[in-house]
C-alpha cells in the first residue's frame, strides 16, 4: 500500500475536505457533531481533542487539536458545501414531487437498474422505495379524504334540497380542497417522515439518468481548486477527503480529476475515506460513463489510498459492496478502495445497539459518531490522529464478506 508522496513519520498537521451527502442543513451540524462525538470519542478511548475556530480561509470549517498515543497532531477540517444545490433541487411543489416520484420509478424499473441494485443489498433498496410507498400513502388518505367530504356534503345538499349536480361539484371542490390541505399538511411534517426529502434525494440522481448535472460539476471544480490548494502546502503531512453517502461518488470524481491534472512531486499525503456510499445508485444508471470512469481510473492510482467503510447495520448504504467491482468496471490491477466493514453490532455496546437500530437516519451518520466499544475504525483518530490514512491500514485485510462482483448492467465509460 506504498503511496507516491507518503512516508511513515507522524502526521502533525492535517487538512480534511469533508463532502456530506444530500443534506440541505448548513454545515455547522457537521461541526457541532464533531464537538460533542469527539469528546464522546476521547473520553471512552483515552485521549484529548478540543476544538477552536478554522485557520484557513474558504469554505466553513474548524480546527481540531489532539493528543493521541503521545502525540500532538492537529488538523483543519472543511465542509466542501453543496447544500445550496440540495435545497434547490428540493423546491418542488406537490404535484412536481408525484411527478418525480413517477419518473424516478420509471428510470430505475426500466433500465433494470432496480433489479440488479437489489441483487446488492436489500436494505438500500427498501430505503429507496420507502418515499414511494408513503407518499402513494399520502396520496390515497387524500383522495380517500377528499372522497368523504364529497359524499356527506352530497347527502347534506340532498337533505336541503339542492340539485344533484351543483351539490356533487361543489362537493367534490371542497373535498379536493381538503385533500390537498392533507397533503400539505403531511408536507409540512416531513422533517419527521422523510418521504419528501428521500424522494427529492433519488430524483437528484435519477434526473439525468446518472450524468453529473451542470451545477454540480462547476461546484466539483471549485472542490477540486481548493483540495490542490492543499496540496502544494509545504506545512502538511496528509490531505484527507471525506466523501460521506452520496458525497463518497462526487469525491471520486473530485479526485479523479485531480489525480489526472497531475500532483506535485513534493507533496503531503493523500487520503480517501468512503462513509456510508451509495456509489451503485448512480453508477447503476445507462448515463452513468463520467462516474463510471472515474472509479475505474481511481482504482488503479498509487498517488492515494483509498479506504471504504459501511457497515451491514446501516440501512441506507450499499454495505460492503466494492463500488469499482459491483459497478463492473474493475481494471486488472486494481489496488482500490480496501473494503471492510465498521460492523456496528461489534463496536457497539447491545444496550447502544438496541437504542440505534430502529433509528435508519441516526445509523447512517454512525461513521461520524462515536463507539463505546471501538474497534480499528475510529473516525477522530483517522482525521485529527498522527497516523495518514495509508499508514493506518496498511495491514488490514478487507472484509471476507464483502461483494466484489460486476452487478451493473451499464459499464460504459466516458472517454478519457
Amino acid at each position: 500500500m506504498d503511496q507516491a508522496g507518503s512516508n511513515s513519520q507522524q502526521v502533525r498537521r492535517r487538512r480534511v475536505f469533508y463532502i456530506p451527502g444530500y443534506d440541505p442543513i448548513h454545515p455547522r451540524r457537521y461541526r457541532e457533531l464533531y464537538r460533542k462525538e469527539g469528546a464522546a470519542q476521547a473520553e471512552i478511548s483515552g485521549y484529548s481533542l478540543s476544538l477552536s475556530p478554522k485557520r484557513t480561509t474558504g469554505a466553513y470549517g474548524w480546527h481540531a487539536a489532539a493528543v493521541m498515543d503521545g502525540v500532538q497532531s492537529e488538523a483543519d477540517i472543511d465542509v466542501l458545501v453543496w447544500s445550496d444545490i440540495v435545497r434547490g433541487s428540493m423546491e418542488a411543489t406537490i404535484p412536481a414531487t408525484y411527478w418525480q416520484l413517477a419518473r424516478t420509478a420509471w428510470i430505475y424499473i426500466t433500465t433494470g437498474a432496480l433489479r440488479r441494485l437489489m441483487r446488492l443489498r436489500k436494505g438500500p433498496v427498501i430505503a429507496a422505495l420507502y418515499p414511494v410507498g408513503m407518499l402513494l400513502l399520502q396520496a390515497l388518505l387524500a383522495f380517500l379524504l377528499a372522497w368523504g367530504v364529497a359524499h356527506a356534503f352530497g347527502v347534506a345538499a340532498r337533505f336541503g334540497g339542492l340539485g344533484g349536480q351543483t351539490a356533487a361539484a361543489n362537493g367534490w371542490a371542497l373535498g379536493l380542497g381538503c385533500g390537498y390541505a392533507l397533503l400539505r399538511w403531511f408536507k409540512k411534517r416531513d422533517g419527521r417522515i422523510f418521504a419528501y426529502y428521500l424522494m427529492h434525494d433519488y430524483a437528484h440522481s435519477a434526473a439525468s439518468r446518472g450524468a453529473v448535472p451542470p451545477e454540480m460539476e462547476a461546484r466539483m471544480r471549485e472542490f477540486r481548486a481548493l483540495i490542490a490548494g492543499a496540496m502544494l502546502d509545504p506545512s502538511l503531512d496528509e490531505v484527507l477527503v471525506v466523501g460521506h453517502s452520496s458525497g463518497a461518488h462526487v469525491g471520486v470524481s473530485v479526485l479523479a480529476d485531480l489525480v489526472r491534472e497531475g500532483l506535485p512531486a513534493d507533496r503531503p499525503a493523500l487520503g480517501f475515506l468512503t462513509l456510508g456510499q451509495v456509489v451503485p445508485m448512480v453508477s447503476f444508471l445507462p448515463r452513468a460513463d463520467r462516474l463510471r470512469a472515474d472509479l475505474k481510473y481511481l482504482s488503479l492510482r498509487d498517488e492515494l489510498a483509498w479506504i471504504d467503510v459501511t457497515a451491514p447495520g446501516d440501512g441506507c448504504a450499499f454495505a460492503l459492496c466494492d463500488p469499482v467491482a459491483v459497478s463492473g468496471v474493475a481494471p486488472e490491477g486494481k489496488r482500490w478502495p480496501l473494503v471492510f466493514s465498521a460492523a456496528f453490532t461489534q463496536t457497539l455496546s447491545p444496550e447502544r445497539w438496541q437504542q440505534l437500530r430502529w433509528r435508519f437516519f441516526r445509523l447512517h451518520f454512525q461513521y461520524l459518531c462515536a463507539f463505546d466499544r471501538p474497534g480499528d475504525y475510529d473516525y477522530f483518530r483517522i482525521t485529527a490522529g498522527p497516523l495518514t490514512l495509508a499508514d493506518r491500514y496498511k495491514d488490514r485485510s478487507p472484509s471476507h464478506s464483502r461483494i466484489d462482483v460486476p452487478v451493473s448492467k451499464f459499464t460504459s465509460v466516458a472517454a478519457g
